[in-house]
């Protein structure tokens, strides 16, 4: 392998230095002083009676130095042009300047893929693969909208283009033809040289004008046919004279109240329907009644470490119908946050009711039909059930109904080890159940490191959780009252009693909505609801967010994409943004807990990306140390020899508040010298984002530069 490698870069060394001694005797030997103007014009007589004698030898010359001059982005290309027409007429000079030109460019084009693409790959992977995927979609016709202006520096787009992955037969063919028109022009006037006193004589500020026009034209025929397509989506459906709102959100959650809170600070008129709970599961069925829950397992499991902190043996009695019904105080306290009163307050017509989708600009609800400008679906999603023997049969619990326990389960059995069964499995077992985690993956925690998840498997087994991998469920059934599943692993099938299942293997978006099936909204491979990158559907007017829209189901995440519906929603065409996904941070609230944003390990090597770790381990932290939390560490991943952040994993207490550094970091491309440079309060757990950049920067010291400096404290002690 490193035996390629250095074939390869001595292959990309030889041709770089055949590109270079190319520059140096066109420059050295005068040849570049030939491809002028004046010296085209002195000469054109000449030529032409040379070509009398010898056309196939002229113009095979001629065609190897236009290709060659195009090929190494000499200056020229416009005189050679000018002198085809001149030397050969214009038949033959269009012909011959449109296959050099094509060849020369696709040639330069070559040689910065061969030559640089890895390199810029490395250093700006994300950046390109979001170009690629561009590239991958519309890059011929954006190709051909600048082959169409003559005055946008041809070698420029050649360079551009060579570091994309577009094809190099799509890049030859698309060129060739939107080179066409500005050769016609060229080659025409080279026919008139002896008249021209100058090449700016050639592109006239009406004729500039006029190829500017040339090159939007194609762009504008997009903007009519896309408008022509979203137009036929229509068809069948009847569009209002007038609109009762601007907006209409259908469901109050996360993605939901945000899109109707935008939507009402802007002075739209917007409505929000919700057919069960204001807040969503969120509030209701997943993180706020997690985390109380969470929070009353870790004061109970505290108290077993109380001899670690001089304190005689203490023990915690749980009382299980109290911490549920704690739960349910939690969700009343933050539940105005997120109500009828508040929003109606700030402006929405808040609407409960299930909404049934009559058109793209109608919804009906309580047998009232609503007329809006736009709709926005924020349907959700909801616990996924696979389709296990006798799973449904075992009343099973998922994060939905977990909340209407009365007892505390004595035997649970957690299938998923993911983040909300991983929470849910520790939660359970330091109240005092007998917990029993089945994963079907080679480890828990599959989107993290593996690193990551021996830490928190670490802390299950010394907590008791009976954590079963590489086991999958293949039934589950009753002997008698006892329930019990069939699991096969590595060392054949296990047979595991208990008195709950909790069922998180994942969530389904909520995408069957009354009467949405009339408007056929396409579905992806996952689920959710098909959308461009602005969360618009097929229809143009019909938005969608959250958990029934993808890629991601955090709280944060559906907010997010909120303010991008809303504002898309209510100002296209005058203004449309992209949603940008680059910075997506998320924590599981284990202990302990893990948080992460950007490339994990595993992820930048499917990438291609070489990379560096920088790891510092919490055992060095001193406050960590004073709180008996000297446990975890922070790690974070930066393109070899650059401090810039691609990701960072921390896995400790406070993991999750502790990443916001990192993540305000990622999103303005503050690297970790930046870090450094920030004074950090002692002793607080946030130092530990700062002396993981002191060990950079310690990986990185200038070794010679601080030889010299040793030296001249020597010289300066005598």
């Amino acid at each position: 392998m490193t035996g390629n490698l250095t074939e390869n870069k001595m292959k990309k060394a030889f041709l770089l230095g055949v590109v270079l001694i190319g520059f140096f005797v066109a420059y050295k030997t005068g040849l570049t002083s030939y491809l002028t103007f004046s010296e085209l014009k002195t000469r054109q007589t000449d030529l032409q009676i040379v070509y009398e004698h010898h056309s196939w030898q002229v113009l095979g010359a001629y065609f190897a130095v236009y290709v060659l001059s195009t090929a190494l982005s000499l200056p020229g290309a416009t005189v050679l042009t000018l002198g085809s027409g001149a030397i050969f007429g214009f038949t033959t000079g269009l012909v011959l300047v449109s296959l050099a030109s094509t060849l020369g460019a696709t040639l330069a084009f070559l040689f910065t893929r061969y030559l640089l693409r890895s390199i810029v790959e490395k250093k700006f992977h994300s950046q390109l693969n979001s170009i690629n995927r561009g590239i991958e979609k519309e890059g011929a016709f954006y190709l051909f909208t600048l082959r169409l202006i003559p005055v946008f520096p041809f070698f420029l787009i050649n360079m551009v283009m060579g570091l994309t992955k577009m094809p190099v037969l799509t890049y030859a063919l698309v060129s060739q033809v939107g080179m066409l028109l500005g050769t016609i022009v060229y080659v025409n006037a080279g026919t008139q040289l002896s008249e021209l006193q100058d090449p700016s004589g050639i592109l006239s500020p009406a004729l500039l004008g006029s190829f500017a026009l040339l090159g939007i034209l194609p762009l504008a025929a997009k903007k009519i046919i896309d408008f022509i397509k979203a137009q036929k989506v229509y068809r069948g459906f009847l569009k209002p004279k007038h609109f009762d709102y601007n907006l209409i959100a259908i469901g109050g959650g996360s993605a939901g109240l945000v899109t109707a809170y935008i939507s009402a600070a802007v002075k739209a008129k917007v409505a929000l329907i919700e057919k069960h709970k204001m807040g969503g599961d969120c509030l209701n069925t997943g993180c706020v009644p997690s985390k109380t829950l969470i929070k009353t397992a870790k004061l109970v499991h505290s108290t077993k470490r109380a001899q670690e902190f001089g304190l005689k043996p203490l023990t915690a009695e749980v009382d299980f119908p109290e911490v549920m019904k704690r739960i349910q105080k939690v969700i009343s306290k933050i539940e105005p946050h997120d109500s009828i009163e508040r929003y109606t307050s700030l402006g929405v017509d808040c609407i409960t009711g299930e909404a049934e989708v009559v058109s793209p600009w109608e919804v009906k609800v309580n047998g009232k039909i609503l007329t809006t400008k736009n709709i926005v679906l924020a349907t959700g999603a909801s616990p996924l059930l696979p389709p296990i023997p006798g799973l449904r049969e075992s009343s099973p619990l998922t994060s939905e109904n977990l909340w209407q326990l009365k007892d505390k389960p004595e035997r649970l059995v957690v299938l998923g080890g993911g983040p909300i069964g991983c929470e849910m499995a520790q939660a359970f077992v330091r109240l005092g159940s007998q917990v029993t985690l089945v994963e079907a993956a080679d480890r828990i925690l599959m989107r993290e490191d593996a690193d990551v998840s021996s830490a928190v498997l670490q802390s299950f087994e010394n907590e008791g959780i009976n954590v079963l991998t590489k086991h999958k469920v293949v039934s589950i059934g009753t002997e008698g009252k006892e329930k019990f599943l069939h699991a096969d692993g590595p060392d054949g099938q296990v047979k595991i009693f208990f008195d709950h299942v909790l069922v998180a293997l994942g969530r389904k978006a909520n995408t069957k909505v009354p009467g949405l099936e009339k408007l056929q909204l396409e579905l992806s491979p996952s689920g959710t609801f098909v959308h461009d990158e602005s969360l618009r559907t097929k229809f143009p007017n019909i938005f969608v967010c959250g958990d029934c829209a993808g890629p991601y189901q955090f709280t944060h995440t559906a907010a997010h994409q909120a303010w991008y519906a809303s504002v898309n929603a209510l100002f296209s065409p005058f203004k449309t943004f992209k949603v940008d996904y680059r910075v997506i941070p998320w924590t599981t609230f284990t202990e302990p807990e893990v948080a992460r944003v950007g490339l994990s390990e595993a992820e930048a090597k499917a990438k291609g990306i070489e990379f560096e770790v920088t790891r510092y381990g919490l055992d060095d932290l001193d406050r960590a140390i004073a709180d008996g939390d000297d446990h975890g560490f922070v790690k974070v991943i930066t393109p070899k020899g650059s401090d810039q952040i691609l990701g960072a994993t921390i896995v400790g207490v406070h993991a999750g508040d502790l990443l916001a550094e990192f993540i305000l970091a990622m999103k303005w491309g503050l690297g970790l010298n930046k870090i450094l440079s920030t004074i950090h309060t002692y002793p607080t757990f946030s130092e530990a984002t700062k002396y993981t950049a002191g060990n950079w920067k310690k990986a990185h010291k200038p070794e010679s530069v601080l030889r010299l400096v040793e030296r001249f404290h020597r010289w300066r002690r005598g």
